[in-house]
């Protein structure tokens, strides 16, 4: 069953991707502006068991690695996404307090958009990318927390309404 419910969701992330490439990458935001496919993702590993969120979290990561906007060796984002989706799952698995509530999972977006963009800077310095200032890591930080904060919500019942669709056991797929 998990496999037709992957199967089902792998061209909605494909059209995530897509918007994401097509549309929100050619916008010049101030604060480094904001990646659609991460926030879909992080939503998704928050909603789904650990598994299917490690699962979500590497095809998360190819799909990163793909963008043309990815500057750091391929299976980098693949890593780092990998972990972040199981981690976020993992921490509020079981939690009905998050899951029954969109400001939890509106926080636990927003923290692990922050941290998977740090777990981004630090394993690009140990690989040798460039990275820039620090005052430009910062601004970038801050950005990328706050676009995160702005757009999590107002996108936050489509996601969900698409993770139920798929990986309700009431789902009528």
């Amino acid at each position: 069953m998990l496999t037709r419910q992957i199967s089902v969701a792998t061209p909605i992330f494909l059209l995530i991707f897509l918007i994401q490439e097509a549309v929100i990458s050619q916008f010049r935001l101030p604060g480094g502006g904001f990646s659609i496919l991460l926030i879909f993702a992080l939503t998704w590993a928050v909603l789904s068991q650990p598994e299917v969120a490690a699962v979500i979290g590497f095809a998360s990561g190819i799909l990163m690695d793909l963008s043309q906007s990815a500057n750091g060796p391929f299976g980098q984002w693949t890593l780092i996404m990998l972990v972040a989706g199981y981690a976020i799952s993992y921490i509020g698995y079981g939690d009905d307090n998050i899951h029954a509530n969109a400001i939890g999972i509106v926080f636990f977006v927003v923290i692990a958009n922050f941290c998977v963009e740090i777990a981004y800077l630090i394993t690009g310095a140990l690989l040798g990318v460039s990275i820039g200032s620090l005052g430009q890591i910062v601004i970038t930080l801050f950005g990328m927390s706050i676009w995160a904060l702005l757009v999590s919500p107002i996108m936050l019942p489509v996601f969900t309404r698409l993770h139920a669709l798929i990986f309700d056991s009431r789902s009528s797929l």
